[in-house]
């Protein structure tokens, strides 16, 4: 199996010893590189383990053959574009369970027509996580609110919405909401 474990770790600027640390129970950094390299095999339980440590989902670390990958040309830092110090990769996004989609066709605020923003669907014991940021609430009869959440009060929810000059709303109550985590839009 060829694993993401290398490419993970370093994008999240980890050492091998602090994601040896961060297992449950902690392993050596001899163990997690090679895990890592290949030079041992990777159970699926030690790909939760290692997931857990990383902060990701097990299946991120499992590099598929369909699974695509681009090359990083440039590096883009203060506006100023320069090549990688060393060749990367990127992986296309990949839904998460419980995710769901809101396609924008008319410019809104901070949004275009044509883009289209990922949302993860929380619990009402996740609320307060939330605030300041774009969320979908649902509405009675298939009707939904679309706005940023800045202020929540017992089981109030107010939100802002996305266009400009609307008035603040007041939700109660909503059995969950989803919080945008990723804007895709074409250019």
């Amino acid at each position: 199996m060829i694993t993401a474990i290398r490419d993970v770790r370093k994008a999240k600027s980890l050492t091998l010893e602090e994601v040896a640390q961060r297992c449950d129970p902690p392993t050596t950094a001899q163990t997690i590189g090679r895990l890592e390299t290949g030079t041992r095999t990777v159970s699926v339980k030690w790909l939760n383990r290692i997931a857990d440590a990383l902060g990701v989902e097990a299946a991120d670390l499992v590099k598929l053959p369909d699974q695509a990958e681009l090359p990083v040309a440039a590096v883009l830092d203060g506006g100023e574009a320069r090549a990688p110090r060393r060749p990367a990769t990127v992986v296309a996004p990949r839904a998460e369970p419980g995710m769901v989609a809101v396609t924008v066709t008319g410019s809104s605020g901070d949004y275009r027509a044509g883009d289209e923003l990922w949302c993860r669907r929380i619990a009402p014991d996740g609320f307060a996580a939330a605030v300041n940021r774009d969320v979908l609430v649902p509405r009675p009869a298939g009707r939904y609110i679309f706005g940023r959440l800045i202020d929540m009060d017992g089981g109030r929810l107010h939100l802002l919405p996305s266009g400009a000059g609307q008035r603040q709303l007041v939700v109660t109550d909503p059995a969950w909401l989803a919080v945008a985590v990723r804007l895709v839009r074409a250019l």
